[in-house]
Parts: structure tokens; C-alpha cells; sequence
């Protein structure tokens, strides 16, 4: 598939780009090299090829789900100005 250069003007207007005479012909290049290149790739035969959710077959490293930090909540509720049954109490915002 080769792109035309109205049609590179047109893709340029709907991406709201200004593109200038010499950016045009440029962009028209880099434009058909990318739809060649996909070109190429659709062509490749995948029949019989199993999608894969990652290009490596990698097995994830898990760790040990297990506390890794202390309860401190008695202390974090020892300095504040005002608790209740292990509820912070704040003042009334809305009347």
C-alpha cells in the first residue's frame, strides 16, 4: 500500500498537524516504509502459532505473602488529639 500525497495531507489534517512542502514528501516516505513493514508482516504464515502473553517464556518470580510490617496502630493513636474505639474523631465540617 503507497500513500498519495493528498492522502498524507489528509491523515495530517485529521491528526491536526501543519506540515510543510519538504515535511509532506518526508512524512509520505516514513508513512509507506511503516505500511510496507506491515505489509511484510502479514504476510508471515502464523497458522498453528499459539498467542503468547509475554515474547519470552519467563515464569514470574513470586514471593512469600507474609507481614512485613508491625501493628502500630496503639501508637500512631496515642498522639493524636482525639480517638474513640479505635476511631479517629475529627471535628464537624458540614452543619
Amino acid at each position: 500500500m503507497s500513500l498519495s500525497l493528498d492522502e498524507v495531507r489528509h491523515i495530517a489534517k485529521l491528526a491536526r498537524l501543519e506540515l510543510a512542502g519538504g515535511d509532506l514528501d518526508a512524512t509520505q516516505a516514513k508513512l509507506n516504509g511503516i505500511f510496507g513493514l506491515i505489509e511484510e508482516m502479514q504476510a508471515v504464515n502464523t497458522d498453528g502459532v499459539e498467542p503468547m502473553s509475554h515474547p519470552q517464556d519467563l515464569a514470574q518470580r513470586l514471593r512469600e505473602d507474609r507481614v512485613a510490617e508491625s501493628d502500630r496502630r496503639a501508637a500512631y493513636q496515642s498522639v493524636a488529639p482525639q480517638t474513640e474505639a479505635g476511631l479517629y474523631l475529627v471535628p464537624k465540617v458540614i452543619e
